[in-house]
């Protein structure tokens, strides 16, 4: 049970922190709520938290993890969509301004994407949800055939990025406000090896510091 414990461990000195040191922090958010201007659709990879990457307090960023950091298309079917319905909640009840989808690299889905037919084993959940980003990988292998399968699959990390962000904008009430300028979306990608973190600018992904918005 160590490896319980060293998570108990880490509650601990969280707890100090935030509830003896700095009461201040919780004690505003339990008594006006939480009222965070960013959605973050991460990945589950247990190497990239948003938290952690971009170094915020509690209360500033909502996040979605799932697998690969994707978005699904707008499918009102009367069915459970869990993505779906954590962008929704964002949008019409916290009103956040920004929405970034966070990819990263060596990401597991991705690469079982690429892997797809090669693979000696099937996955209940995870194909029909990796086929979100299916025209990513098609787009991949049809214009750089020539490059190794590591960097397509870097490739294919950027890219089912940009599907998420088109996807994004089949929400209507993600659209409208996007359209009305009162909603801006980011594509962003972290290079595990290094810890550089890059922005899209159109189709290039170049360094966030590099990006417009950055004074």
């Amino acid at each position: 049970m160590r490896e319980v414990k060293k998570l108990i461990d880490g509650y601990q000195r969280f707890h100090k922190k935030y509830f003896q040191e700095q009461p201040e922090i919780y004690n505003s958010l339990f008594e006006q709520g939480q009222s965070p201007k960013f959605l973050v659709i991460s990945c589950c990879d247990s190497r990239v938290h948003p938290t952690q990457v971009m170094d915020t307090m509690p209360g500033d960023i909502f996040v979605i993890r799932n697998v690969a950091n994707l978005v699904p298309v707008n499918e009102v079917d009367g069915k459970p969509h869990g993505t779906s319905a954590a962008i929704e909640f964002a949008i019409k009840h916290l009103d956040v301004k920004h929405i970034i989808v966070f990819g990263h690299s060596q990401c597991g889905g991705i690469r079982s994407l690429m892997e797809g037919d090669h693979l000696d084993h099937e996955y209940g959940f995870i194909d029909p949800w990796m086929e979100i980003a299916k025209s990513a990988k098609e787009a991949v292998v049809n214009d750089y055939a020539d490059e190794d399968f590591d960097a397509q699959c870097i490739m294919c990390e950027k890219a089912s990025i940009q599907v998420s962000l088109k996807n994004l904008k089949t929400f209507p009430w993600v659209k409208e406000r996007y359209d009305a300028g009162n909603l801006f979306i980011h594509g962003w990608y972290f290079d595990i090896e290094s810890g550089n973190l890059f922005g899209n600018k159109g189709d290039q992904f170049v360094p966030v510091k590099d990006l417009a918005f950055i004074s």
